[in-house]
């Protein structure tokens, strides 16, 4: 950031429009200069106190606010910050918004730029910041868990923990350097074999459970599929309550992927509607269907919708594992299987209790790498530990290439949690952030 990092930064840290609150914070060295300019004087720290705000060009009030300060470095961004508690006017927060751009070295925020200050001030570390960001956009309460976990430090615990273990397996190597192969005590190395196997055993267990992780994050998918009026677009209006899809006795209606997002006992699943399953010779129901099919294979769960008698043969999508296959329409079609309706609810109920019990077994296996940024480091950490590992198991171990394995280890790590190359990951994890944040 360079020399934008001495500028005081403003932003409204509370969503636009009407509302009881609006916040606008303020961070940097003029953060009590501009609040001296509204308000002519400052409170005690940490101690709220309603003062009026004032427009310092023309006299008049403006707004009656909470105010709040955070003297620097105890605060977010390890600078001074100051809080305004507006009433949530848009005229309000306009005027003070306006008044706070006049002042000389002090700008309206970037995305992201509160939480970067606190990054670059030690506050927070870059998985810290990823999971706040993850925090700001959770919709359920096992998105919740999983960002307030990586948020309060588990993750960074977790690879710095690693990473001492693997200094510590260097200063067991190098202090062999100075041996040639013929003077190393028998079995000198054996503690740091053990531990880097152990390391390894741990980091692929994280590596494998963040599949589990990233898809958490994003949210789950389950296809509906079936071929032509099987269903499935009136099964999706059950679960939104609304009319998302439209439905028709005519086949071929839904021609794209409708999407419906679900709280599903506190994980995130999107329900996918899409084109009947049938060979077709017109052209958009036919690119429809294809696109149907190729969703449907990416999808974590597919619901097969079925009438009586039929199977999934032909279909063109594979029934796999946790698959659920009902029939459909169970409110005017007798069926000698599980019957399901999105009519009438009949058979919904149980259904998405059953989708809820399967994505709760996945979710109970999710590592805290939920960011693919995250895996990456992760994996190349992984590769150099394994060579490290065989290149100790060998014959004639070269303690220098070991080493220098070791070391690169250790950096890839430091890339996770921002020790190394942090300019290069903060535009990915901070373009998503709002103004205020």
């Amino acid at each position: 950031m360079g020399a934008a990092s001495k500028d005081t930064i403003f932003a409204l840290a509370t969503a636009p429009g009407i509302a009881g609150v609006s916040v606008v914070r303020i961070s940097g060295p003029q953060a009590l200069t501009s609040l001296y300019l509204l308000c002519g004087k400052k409170p005690h720290p940490r101690l709220a106190s309603l003062f009026w705000v004032n427009n310092p060009n023309t006299g008049k009030r403006i707004d009656r606010a909470l105010v709040l300060l955070f003297p620097g470095p105890a605060s977010f961004t390890g600078e001074d910050v100051v809080e305004l508690h507006l009433h949530g006017s848009p005229a309000v927060v306009r005027a003070v918004l306006r008044i706070l751009g006049q002042v000389p070295k002090v700008r309206l925020a970037e995305p992201g730029e509160f939480t970067r200050r606190a990054v670059l001030n030690g506050k927070l570390d870059i998985v810290q910041a990823e999971g706040l960001g993850d925090l700001l956009a959770a919709e359920t309460d096992a998105q919740l868990k999983l960002a307030l976990d990586v948020m309060e430090g588990r993750l960074s615990r977790q690879a710095l923990g690693w990473r001492d273990s693997l200094l510590q397996v260097l200063a067991l190597i190098e202090v062999t350097i100075d041996f040639s192969d013929e003077e190393l005590p028998e079995g000198v190395l054996d503690p740091a074999v053990d531990m880097i196997a152990g390391l390894a055993r741990e980091m692929r267990g994280m590596v494998s459970g963040s599949s589990v992780a990233e898809r958490l994050r994003s949210g789950f998918e389950v296809a509906i599929v079936g071929r032509p009026n099987a269903g499935k677009s009136t099964l999706l209006n059950w679960l939104a309550g609304r009319e998302a899809a439209l439905t028709s006795p005519h086949a071929g209606t839904t021609r794209d992927v409708l999407e419906v997002r679900l709280d599903l006992g506190g994980i995130p699943v999107t329900f996918l509607d899409m084109a009947g399953l049938r060979d077709s010779e017109d052209e958009i129901e036919s690119l429809g269907i294809r696109r149907a099919r190729e969703r449907a294979e990416r999808a974590d769960i597919r619901l097969f919708l079925l009438a009586d008698g039929e199977s999934t043969d032909g279909i063109g999508v594979a029934v796999e594992a946790h698959d659920l296959v009902l029939h459909g329409k169970a409110d005017v079609a007798a069926s000698s299987g599980r019957g399901i309706s999105g009519l009438t609810g009949a058979g919904v109920p149980e259904m998405l209790r059953e989708l809820e019990a399967i994505l709760g077994e996945r979710v109970a296996r999710a590592s805290l790498l939920s960011h693919d940024r995250q895996r990456k480091a992760v994996e190349e950490a992984l590769i150099w530990i394994d060579a490290a590992e065989v290149g100790l198991r060998s014959g004639g171990v070269d303690v220098e290439l070991v080493s220098a394995d070791i070391r690169s280890a250790v950096t890839a790590l430091d890339y996770l949690v921002g020790k190394a190359d942090i300019e290069a990951v903060f535009d990915i994890i901070f373009r998503n952030f709002c103004l205020g944040k």
